[in-house]
């Protein structure tokens, strides 16, 4: 048998992957926000301070705060 001669084929090019750049700086925010929202709430209560928001939501304030930081790793596994 005659060996065919083949043709060498043209590797394929492919495009460079660009990640998600938004969650690097969206990691930043919300954990930014987060520490920031305990922080006000731990100085802010006092029995003689009253700011509306966050006098209404008591003990949430918590619950809320650390919901931004989860978030936060929720964006950082986006991150690459």
């Amino acid at each position: 048998m005659a060996k065919i001669p083949r043709t060498p084929k043209a590797p394929k090019i492919q495009a460079k992957r660009v990640g998600n750049r938004w969650a690097g700086p969206a990691m930043m925010a919300s954990a930014g926000i987060g520490l920031l929202w305990i922080v006000v709430f731990y100085v802010t209560n006092k029995p003689d301070t009253s700011i509306p928001l966050i006098t209404d939501l008591g003990s949430w304030n918590l619950v809320i705060g650390m919901g931004f930081i989860v978030a936060a790793f929720g964006f950082a596994m986006k991150w690459e």
